[in-house]
């Protein structure tokens, strides 16, 4: 009972582990994402100003 206790208990702290990552990895995807549209944007600004 124990073992099964303890497997569960560590199976969860894994889970949670794992979808903290998957969290940060959508995070500065997302981020990414932003910087690169508003380097775009910048970019077709220059341009269009030139």
């Amino acid at each position: 009972m124990a073992d099964n206790y303890l497997e569960k208990k560590f199976e969860d702290m894994r889970a949670r582990a794992q979808a903290k990552e998957a969290r940060e990895q959508r995070e500065r995807q997302r981020a990414w994402k932003k910087r690169m549209d508003a380097y775009r944007r910048r970019l077709e600004e220059e341009k269009k100003g030139e």
